[in-house]
């Protein structure tokens, strides 16, 4: 079973982390990912940096622009990665757009991060319908899963198909903004978590944007399966060392 799947079966809340690979420095990338499953972390989500992060915020993008300008690449983040599940046994996932998979050629992409132990991708600007007429069966090959992104302006009918598509979970965007938000959660976003709630999806939810603070957290997970942190993390990451990562997660859980 994958990865995700298995540890979507486990009796709690799930917290993931997102972090842009060669952020701060080109070589903390493993140091990162074996930081965070130590202190308790569940899910990471490892940023592919891209020179046009449409989705993501200020502090997302700075992180994508220094790391590639350390030098950060695909095949770099692939060389990193190689010795992962040696150390690392819990589901990494990367996130990034779909140019730099495209370039590099999907089915070798796809291959390539099953052979390291990647166990799903994200990638927010390719349609469902892409996915599904040309490379469901490339990511089914590969033991990956492809986890698609619901808004609050996602039509039910949408969601529904999304639901359909879908065999591990579905990343929920609590709100229209771009990542990074500091605003917390108020009655439009829980009303929006209660109504995907109630539509009983096949495949649990876990909520991204917005997620800086044990407060938001627990507002995230009161009726989705888990939520996501990456700005937050991001910004800590500027001024603190790795080896201090557990004051981050003792802020969150």
């Amino acid at each position: 079973m994958n990865r995700i799947n298995s540890k979507l079966k486990e009796d709690k809340k799930l917290l993931s982390i997102y972090f842009t690979a060669g952020y701060p420095n080109i070589n903390d990338t493993v140091s990162i990912i074996q930081e965070l499953e130590k202190n308790g972390v569940d899910i990471i989500e490892i940023g592919l940096p891209f020179s046009d992060p449409l989705a993501d915020g200020p502090t997302i993008q700075a992180s994508s622009t220094q790391a590639i300008q350390n030098g950060m690449t695909t095949e770099l983040l692939f060389e990193q990665l190689k010795d992962i599940r040696e150390t690392v046994t819990i589901p990494l996932l990367i996130m990034g757009y779909f140019n730099p998979m495209y370039q590099y050629g999907i089915e070798a992409f796809c291959k390539k991060c099953n052979e390291i132990g990647i166990d799903g991708l994200i990638i927010p600007d390719l349609p469902l319908n892409e996915f599904e007429n040309h490379y469901k069966s490339v990511f089914g090959l590969e033991n990956l899963k492809n986890i698609f992104l619901i808004t609050p302006q996602t039509s039910n009918e949408r969601i529904v198909q999304i639901d359909a598509i879908s065999d591990s979970f579905i990343y929920m965007v609590s709100s229209a903004s771009v990542t990074g938000s500091n605003q917390g959660f108020g009655n439009n976003e829980t009303t929006y978590f209660e109504r995907i709630a109630d539509l009983n999806l096949k495949n649990p939810q876990i909520i991204g944007f917005g997620i800086n603070s044990k407060e938001t957290f627990a507002q995230a997970v009161k009726h989705q399966k888990g939520a996501i942190i990456g700005s937050a993390f991001i910004k800590f990451l500027e001024n603190n060392k790795i080896n201090s990562i557990n004051k981050f997660i003792k802020l969150i859980i």
